[in-house]
């Protein structure tokens, strides 16, 4: 069986991870909308999910390696996903717990080491509380974790395919 329907889903992959970052910067630059910390940490990881796949494209690798792909490719949306429910949970929290969150990513950077700085962000700070920017009545961590969300299945079916074309494979003589 041919692996290019494989390297089809990773450029689709790849695709629609290049179309979200660019929405990314363009509600960043374009709209002005400030990220916060976890934000700029989903952007992160949506990066490194876009990158594997369009170097799984670029690559058309072999089945073995492209099993190494798919699992970087959803360690990403995987990791991405954490941080944009960590946000989601934040958001939706009572409004006494967000009182309780540490102040901005910058005053924490200035005051604490960059270690104790991400420690308490992941925690919760305040500008990861703030809902800036909605579609359809959903904020971007949780848009964010729609996406993630659709490249893990996405990678779930990748995988179920490639695992089901080799046991379906006849054994070699």
């Amino acid at each position: 069986m041919s692996l290019a329907p494989s390297r089809s889903l990773f450029f689709l992959a790849f695709l629609a991870g290049a179309l979200t970052l660019g929405a990314s910067f363009y509600l960043e630059f374009g709209v002005s909308l400030r990220p916060c910390f976890l934000c700029q940490m989903q952007r992160g990881f949506l990066a490194a999910f876009t990158l594997t796949n369009l170097v799984a494209v670029i690559h058309n690798p072999k089945r073995s390696v492209t099993y190494l792909y798919g699992l970087a490719s959803m360690a990403f949306a995987l990791l991405g996903a954490i941080t944009a429910v960590r946000q989601v949970l934040l958001q939706n929290a009572a409004p006494e717990q967000a009182a309780n969150c540490w102040p901005s990513l910058h005053y924490m950077i200035e005051n604490l080491s960059f270690w104790q700085a991400l420690q308490l962000t992941v925690k919760g700070t305040v500008d990861c509380v703030e809902i800036n920017w909605t579609l359809f009545d959903l904020s971007l961590p949780e848009w964010s974790l729609l996406f993630f969300v659709g490249m893990l299945i996405l990678g779930a079916m990748q995988f179920s395919r490639l695992l089901l074309s080799h046991r379906l494979r006849p054994a070699r003589r």
